[in-house]
């Protein structure tokens, strides 16, 4: 029966009349899908919460920069502990006692007994090639870091290497009009403390603002000194929360030398405060350390290991504790050695001699000295052949860089000389080493009072004479400082 007629009889309304061209609609069949959802959204989805390009790109360089600087870090404690530190190893080696973002992993337990040089001794004995080099490092590890006190440490030791840098340059006109203030700026700033050398600057700024008459270039120079002591203060404030770190770590370790370094002067305020007001040096004990350690910054330091590399010095006997060897000493050490360099102690006993007539009215001292060994790749037919870059071939020695101390040579006139001892009647050019292996022979510095003659043993190969910028012969004798720097001719073989 039709559907409407269906309908009619029985008193419902007629369904709609549905396009003939329309699709069937069959509910049992027909699946639609609703036009709101039945369920809340969850909070975590969405495209409003996914992660940008950018972002992605921003948290990929900030992962990359955390690697680069915890690798810088591991390399530079690496080379600490072998003694072949460079002035910025020194300089993050003593941060990692206060560093949060350390990763405790890279850390070894004999690292606290390790004593370096504070970061003011490490800027004060460089030159200006090396203050630019220690400025790039500073620089890498001022970007990386994201930590706000060891941004401040690195900010620190920035502005101090700037200003040791400016300090080598001869001063211009300009800068020597207000040199005449100079002292006076130090007089005021140097007792300061960090809050008031802050309060000051506000005062400084205010006054250099207003329309008050006053002296503009003594309060320039003012300022920009006060910039300076600003820096040293906050570096100073640093250094001694790493002391203090250091002394917890040792009471665990080493009790009594925690107490001795509690008991201490902080080397902080020795170094930045009065550099010029250190005690003498008393008499040699049994056993003593030739550096100012990080832990006490005294000039004596009896009963502290020496630093790594530097156990030859830590000797018994005469040997020169003078004020002025140990600052040429330091100053040596300050500026690092290179990564193709070791530090060199192969001292040998001077042979026996006739005492010297001047022993009687003098007190014969050993002078005392920070040598470097250069080490290398000799790429000669054989090692080409059985070696390469990334499997190379044994180090050999490549040159000596002899750095000797005599500060109180009682005749100034007469520069210390050395000369070359061949054992055995061997002359030069002879050898009596079975094949592959290297003569030796002795070197001997001879001074004069109050010093006494001091040997190396090292490879007898000929010496390079040239004035060639890398491998240049120099021998000189200047502020007391005897520098003997040499490497050996390259042999070249010719079919």
């Amino acid at each position: 029966m039709n559907p409407d007629r269906r309908a009619m009889i029985h008193g419902r309304k007629s369904p709609p009349r549905r396009d003939i061209a329309s699709p069937r609609r069959d509910p049992n069949n027909r699946i639609t899908k609703p036009s709101k959802p039945t369920q809340p959204k969850h909070a975590g989805a969405g495209p409003q919460n996914w992660v940008s390009q950018d972002e992605q790109s921003r948290q990929f360089v900030a992962d990359e920069d955390k690697f680069v600087l915890k690798q810088a870090k591991k390399k530079a404690d690496i080379r600490v502990r072998e003694g072949r530190a460079k002035p910025i190893d020194l300089l993050a080696f003593n941060l990692r006692y206060v560093d949060t973002d350390r990763d405790v992993f890279d850390d070894d337990e004999a690292d606290v007994d390790i004593d370096v040089l504070p970061p003011s001794t490490v800027v004060d004995g460089l030159k200006e090639p090396e203050l630019d080099e220690l400025d790039a490092d500073i620089t890498s590890y001022h970007t990386l870091e994201t930590n706000k006190r060891n941004r401040d440490y690195w900010l620190a030791l920035k502005t101090i290497c700037a200003d040791r840098k400016q300090r080598l340059k001869p001063m211009g006109a300009e800068e020597r009009a207000v040199s005449s203030v100079i002292s006076d700026v130090d007089r005021i700033l140097g007792p300061k403390s960090l809050e008031q050398l802050e309060k000051l600057e506000g005062q400084i700024h205010a006054k250099l603002e207003s329309d008050e008459v006053v002296d503009t270039d003594y309060w320039e120079q003012l300022l920009k000194s006060l910039l300076i002591f600003k820096a040293k203060a906050k570096l100073n404030q640093i250094y001694e929360s790493i002391r203090q770190s250091r002394i917890e770590l040792l009471r665990e370790r080493d009790p009594e030398k925690a107490k001795i370094l509690a008991e201490s002067v902080s080397p902080g305020n020795a170094a930045l405060a009065k550099p010029k007001d250190t005690p003498a040096a008393p008499a040699p004990k049994a056993k003593h350390s030739t550096s100012i350690t990080a832990a006490t910054g005294s000039a004596s330091s009896s009963s502290n290991a020496p630093p790594p590399g530097t156990a030859r010095f830590a000797t018994t006997g005469n040997e020169d504790f003078s004020q002025a060897t140990k600052a040429l000493y330091e100053r040596e050490v300050a500026r690092g050695i290179s990564e193709n360099e070791e530090i060199f102690t192969a001292e040998e006993t001077v042979p026996a001699a006739v005492k010297p007539q001047w022993a009687d009215k003098y007190r014969p001292r050993k002078p005392r000295y920070f040598n470097r060994v250069q080490m290398g790749y000799e790429w000669n037919k054989y090692n080409q052949t059985h070696y390469d870059h990334d499997n190379p071939p044994p180090k050999v020695v490549q040159g000596y860089k002899f750095n000797i101390f005599y500060p109180d040579l009682i005749d100034k006139t007469k520069a210390p000389t050395f000369k070359i001892i061949r054992e055995h009647g061997r002359r030069r050019g002879e050898s009596f080493t079975p094949a592959g292996e290297e003569d030796t022979c002795l070197i001997r510095f001879i001074a004069g009072p109050p010093y006494e003659d001091i040997a190396f043993r090292i490879v007898d190969r000929e010496w390079d004479y040239s004035a060639k910028r890398d491998r240049g012969f120099k021998s000189s004798f200047d502020k007391g400082i005897l520098q003997l720097h040499f490497q050996f001719k390259k042999i070249y073989y010719r079919k």
